[in-house]
């Protein structure tokens, strides 16, 4: 399908700056476009995601996706969604954050081929950069009316805004400027946040050349929910693209929970399935939703993308331990990726003890009457295994590589077990 057409299928199409110009345009060549991020932490969220998977998509229809890190930007702060002013970060802490950022696009493009991608740091070109020359080449074609007409800027008149981020606008416009002007950079992708900053980039190029000149922006939509609450947001926070962050087994949860309402439009915003496959998706959620086709198609999806197959063949394995209850058949760093949220608590190897005590010392039965009434009705489980057995006594066969032991009290209320 035409890539336009299936970006409006999909329902990632936000604003254009010229519809018709950009189809002819995309008819007629093959552009190099680009869409940047600041590191302002060292790991992407899923937050980000959409913006660049958008990009790939213009790659897969032959087009060269520049993916910028804005190592300049980034030192300055942008503005745009933010009712106060960001905090600076240091030179050390941001060039650290572009390393880990420019890692993790490495899983979703493709830097081989006639079309492979670029990755471009800001600092390499606004760096070096003198005050005078800022001013003179670029400060004086972007006029304060104009800027104090974006939205990103006029909402935070009443709170305050530094002239620092009061001229980010025009440097992320100097990233456009530099783009056309070096790469023949023609398209900016960007989220609706970013429609301010990327038309300034468009009056740049217009206001700094003498021969006709045309580029083009795209903005996508806010990811949202259909309950409200954010998108990528959970009770323990931001689901991150970093494994250390969030690991696999958690990435791929999260997309294995979305709901009924969102998961189909969700795989056309994120996954490359086809129409076909995405149609019979929602078709399986209408007539057999218990199933959770789509869900589970998503989240294997989303998965493998970011952390690769053997990641994901990882958090596979752990929901269905978790699902049928066999632990024992997990490893070590499979129990760190599933059991990473519940109560931990620390056992000398050395110490013997028996399982009445070590529920009570480890709160997680209240009294020696409680736990030996838990043990006694079937309510205790090490590691997936029913015990009854009130005089039982931990020994190393009940570690999983002699580093962890799982308890279960109830259907679902898990503890870990680590040994010093």
């Amino acid at each position: 399908m035409d890539l336009l057409k299936d970006l409006e299928w999909r329902g990632i199409t936000y604003q254009q700056t010229d519809e018709e110009g950009l189809k002819t345009l995309l008819d007629k060549e093959k552009i190099s476009i680009y869409c940047g991020i600041d590191p302002t932490a060292d790991s992407m969220h899923i937050g980000h995601l959409l913006p660049f998977l958008t990009l790939r998509r213009f790659q897969n229809h032959g087009h060269r996706p520049l993916v910028l890190v804005g190592g300049a930007t980034g030192l300055i702060g942008d503005p745009s969604g933010k009712s106060e002013e960001r905090k600076l970060q240091t030179v050390e802490s941001i060039q650290h954050n572009v390393e880990s950022i420019k890692e993790q696009l490495k899983s979703i493009f493709d830097f081989q081929g006639e079309n492979g991608a670029v990755m471009v740091n800001n600092f390499d070109w606004i760096g070096p950069m003198d005050m005078v020359t800022f001013l003179r080449d670029f400060g004086k074609h972007i006029g304060v009316n104009y800027m104090l007409a974006k939205d990103t800027i006029s909402s935070r008149l009443e709170t305050g805004i530094s002239y620092t981020e009061f001229t980010y606008t025009i440097l992320q416009a100097m990233d456009f400027n530099h783009l056309y002007e070096n790469y023949n950079c023609k398209l900016q992708i960007g989220g609706s946040d970013q429609w301010g900053n990327i038309t300034t980039g468009l009056e740049l190029i217009r206001r700094t050349r003498e021969e006709e000149s045309k580029a083009f922006g795209f903005t996508i939509p806010l990811v949202t929910k259909a309950d409200g609450t954010k998108f990528g947001k959970t009770e323990s926070g931001a689901i991150w693209l970093d494994p250390e962050k969030t690991s696999p087994y958690e990435f791929y949860q999260f997309w294995i929970n979305t709901a009924d309402a969102d998961v189909i439009k969700y795989l056309k915003y994120f996954t490359f399935l086809t129409h076909e496959e995405i149609e019979g998706l929602a078709q399986a959620v209408e007539t057999e939703p218990h199933l959770r086709k789509a869900q589970k198609t998503l989240a294997e999806e989303m998965t493998k993308l970011i952390h690769g197959e053997e990641a994901l063949a990882q958090a596979i394995k752990i929901t269905e331990a978790l699902f049928s209850g066999n632990i024992k058949e997990l490893s070590s760093a499979e129990i760190k990726q599933g059991f990473k949220d519940v109560p931990s608590f620390t056992q000398a190897k050395n110490e013997e003890i028996n399982l009445v005590d070590l529920l009570v010392n480890n709160k997680i039965a209240s009294s020696k009457r409680q736990a030996r009434e838990d043990i006694g009705n079937g309510a205790i489980y090490i590691n997936g295994d029913r015990t009854t057995d009130l005089q039982h006594v931990m020994s190393e066969s009940d570690r999983i590589d002699d580093q962890f032991t799982i308890i279960r009290r109830g259907k679902k209320k898990y503890f870990m077990i680590q040994y010093s």
